[in-house]
């Protein structure tokens, strides 16, 4: 968890789920992300650490991050953050299992939320759009990559009629009630096609909706921050989640 310091009265919470495809990654991966707000004294940022697959497969990880979301909303006046400004963030398999959480929140019917933000997600663990069996070989996260993250956290269910909305939210029918979302995506990557049908849902939800798609972008590509598609898109999503923590 990151505080900021001399901060009179409570602020925006920031709850962090990284990446990792489902398999990698801690509590700490991506924080570099919501240092500033911290710093700046515009946000209280708490990360979790989730089981991982293979040796933990769903519903662990999900779960652990929802479970983690109960304690920041039950503790948020302790912590310093506004209940009423409580943001779930996630990128790749992290926007995914923010999908995921922000649909159990939404179920079980606490902590309410007011945005999240999903940095090109990991949604759809059926492959039947195209950009899913577009890239071979090529990128951070092909298509066997992909195979081999959704295997491991569902195992022989992969693909078929026994996995549940909350590990793959591009399976859920009802997306209502959700709360304002931001969702990027990179017009080459494997997440393309889930994320975009994924964001045009929730619009026709009655969801207020944020989507950008960056041609060109392939899957962690705001890593390369020289590249001028990056920058406008680290610059496009760094404007929403500063108006998200002054709403």
């Amino acid at each position: 968890m990151l505080r900021p310091t001399g901060v009179q009265g409570a602020v925006a919470g920031i709850f962090n789920i990284h990446g990792g495809g489902m398999i990698s990654g801690d509590r700490r991966t991506g924080m570099e992300l919501l240092l500033p707000y911290v710093a700046e004294g515009n946000a209280v940022a708490v990360s979790v650490e989730y089981r991982l697959a293979p040796e933990h497969p769903d519903p662990a990880p999900v779960e652990d991050c929802y479970a983690g979301l109960v304690w920041t909303g039950k503790h948020a006046v302790e912590l310093g953050i506004d209940p009423d400004r409580l943001i779930l963030l996630g990128g790749s398999a992290g926007g995914g299992l923010a999908a995921g959480t922000a649909l159990l929140a939404r179920d079980r019917g606490f902590p309410a939320l007011s945005h999240q933000v999903l940095l090109c997600p990991m949604l759809d663990d059926r492959f039947v759009t195209h950009s899913s069996q577009m890239l071979d070989g090529e990128g951070v996260w092909d298509r066997n990559a992909n195979l081999f993250g959704w295997t491991s956290l569902l195992g022989q269910r992969r693909g078929g009629l026994d996995v549940s909305q909350y590990a793959a939210p591009a399976r859920a029918q009802d997306l209502t009630g959700l709360p304002r979302t931001y969702i990027d995506t990179g017009s080459v990557e494997v997440f393309r096609d889930e994320a975009v049908d994924y964001a045009t849902r929730l619009s026709q939800a009655g969801v207020s909706v944020d989507l950008h798609m960056w041609g060109g972008a392939f899957h962690g590509s705001d890593m390369a921050t020289h590249a001028a598609v990056s920058q406008a898109s680290i610059a496009t999503r760094d404007e929403f989640i500063r108006r998200a923590l002054e709403a």
